[in-house]
């Protein structure tokens, strides 16, 4: 375990909790975010174009934040945190939150920063992927 790992993640998703998407200072200079489920499948790279991938996902969205449901620390730096979000849709209308279906980042870390993210829209994918299984997170 290593809870500077934890503590970074953890630090980063409170802003995310509270709709505040502004800060990089967690981002590895060539971080890269990839979009790996949902209604869309994006790679951004650079803290340039993570920060217009992030703004251009969060156009679609008035009040977006998340909810952390639970932080699972894996080998190799990786910090998967399990989450439910909330908003509403910028053209609908529709509000989302929190939405049943949980969601999940894959936070890579690197020398203290965040080196990769990736998103997944379905938590079960996520889990899938990383050859976990459905519950026992």
């Amino acid at each position: 375990m290593t809870p500077a790992n934890i503590d970074l993640v953890r630090s980063i998703n409170a802003d995310w909790e509270r709709g505040d998407w502004s800060a990089t200072g967690w981002a590895h200079p060539e971080i890269e975010l990839v979009l790996a489920s949902g209604p869309e499948h994006r790679r951004f790279s650079g803290l340039a174009g993570v920060s217009d991938g992030w703004r251009e996902f969060l156009s679609a969205w008035e009040d977006f934040r998340i909810v952390v449901d639970e932080y699972l620390e894996l080998d190799g730096g990786r910090v998967l945190v399990l989450i439910h979000n909330t908003g509403r849709g910028r053209a609908s209308g529709v509000e989302v939150g929190p939405m049943r279906q949980r969601s999940a980042n894959l936070f890579e870390i690197e020398d203290g920063k965040v080196r990769r993210l990736t998103a997944y829209w379905d938590a079960e994918a996520a889990l899938t992927e990383l050859g976990l299984s459905p519950g026992s997170e």
